[in-house]
């Protein structure tokens, strides 16, 4: 074998080798059912807010201490405890998607940017306004 075509073999392996630890990195959506089997484990899930219960959150009491519940799109549910600040606009969330794990019955966030807000459009409901701001 020439030189060059060991180099080149050496080169395509440890690209492979690359490759293949970046994908274990790859993070998937979850259900919650699937989090509850994989307990402990770091997963992102896509819910909506159970507006159906109650949002726990005294900032005089604890302000790092956030609990609501969600549903996600199989008709799941969970409570889900963050321990950071309450995010901005959380009431009015169309869905959320939270990075974090199951622990029991409840799905924990521990990083800050844990959450992620997903607001309704202001045009949504009223096609006429999203012409105007078109124009």
């Amino acid at each position: 074998m020439k030189r060059t075509h060991i180099i080149l073999l050496v080169f395509i392996a440890l690209s492979i080798g690359l490759l293949v630890s970046f994908m274990g990195n790859l993070s998937t959506y979850e259900t919650i059912a699937s989090a509850r089997q994989n307990e402990g484990k770091t997963v992102t899930i896509i819910a909506k807010l159970d507006n159906s219960l109650p949002m726990e959150y005294n900032p005089v009491k604890d302000p790092n201490y956030l609990s609501f519940h969600i549903l996600d799109t199989l008709g799941g549910k969970a409570k889900v405890v963050y321990h950071y600040g309450k995010p901005y606009d959380m009431e009015k969330a169309e869905r959320v998607v939270l990075k974090g794990k199951m622990n029991g019955d409840i799905f924990e966030i521990t990083q800050k940017d844990g959450i992620l807000i997903k607001c309704p459009s202001k045009y949504k409901d009223d096609p006429e306004s999203a012409k105007k701001e078109l124009k």
